[in-house]
C-alpha cells in the first residue's frame, strides 16, 4: 500500500527538507496528465497551472491533511539552514478528494527555477484536527523550513511525500 522512502533518502528530499518517516497514505501529483514520479524532470512551462493532488482513501474518513510543495534548492544568503522556497500550501483537505477540497492559505506559483536543477518538494501531513487558523502563517516564501512549519502547527512527520526536478529551459538562439 505504500511506497518505499528510498527514492527520497536518495534524492536527499529525506535530509535537506524532511526527517526519516514511514509512509502511511497515498497520494498521486499530475501536472495535466503526467503523474509525478520520485525524481522525474518536468519543464517549468508544464508546471504552470497548479497540479492535481489526489489523497487517496476513505471519503467518508474525518481525516484532514495539509499540502507543502517547497523548494528546497533556493538560496537563502541569509539563513542557509532554512533555504526552502515555498511555492504552496493547502490546508483542511479530506481524505479520498483533492486538494481543491482544501483551504488554499499560501497561492500556488509554479516552479521558476533560475540556474541549475531545482528539486520541488510534495509533503502531505495528517491533521489532528481541522485548522481552524495556523498558529504561524509563513511571513515570507523565502528562508521557509518545512520541519518548522510542521513543528509550530502540531503536524509531526509526514504521511507521504514525492518530488520532481525542474530546470530553466535554455532561450533559443537565433543565428
Amino acid at each position: 500500500m505504500t511506497r518505499s522512502v528510498e527514492p527520497l533518502a536518495v534524492g536527499k528530499v529525506i535530509g535537506d527538507v524532511l526527517d526519516m518517516f514511514s509512509p502511511t497514505v497515498e497520494f498521486t501529483v499530475h501536472y495535466g496528465p503526467k503523474q509525478i514520479a520520485n525524481g522525474c524532470e518536468i519543464k517549468p512551462s508544464a508546471t504552470s497551472d497548479k497540479p492535481r493532488v489526489q489523497i487517496s482513501g476513505d471519503r467518508l474518513s474525518n481525516n484532514l491533511y495539509t499540502l507543502v510543495m517547497t523548494d528546497p534548492d533556493a538560496p537563502s544568503p541569509s539563513e542557509p539552514t532554512l533555504r526552502e522556497w515555498l511555492q504552496w500550501i493547502v490546508v483542511d483537505i479530506p481524505e479520498g478528494f483533492d486538494a481543491t477540497k482544501g483551504k488554499e492559505v499560501v497561492p500556488y506559483i509554479g516552479p521558476q527555477p533560475p540556474i541549475g536543477i531545482h528539486r520541488y518538494v510534495f509533503a502531505l501531513f495528517q491533521q489532528k484536527g481541522p485548522m481552524i487558523e495556523l498558529s504561524q502563517p509563513p511571513d515570507a516564501r523565502s528562508n521557509f523550513s518545512t520541519r518548522q512549519f510542521a513543528a509550530q502547527n502540531g503536524l509531526g512527520l509526514p504521511v507521504a511525500a514525492t518530488y520532481f526536478n525542474a530546470q530553466k529551459v535554455p532561450a533559443t538562439r537565433k543565428r
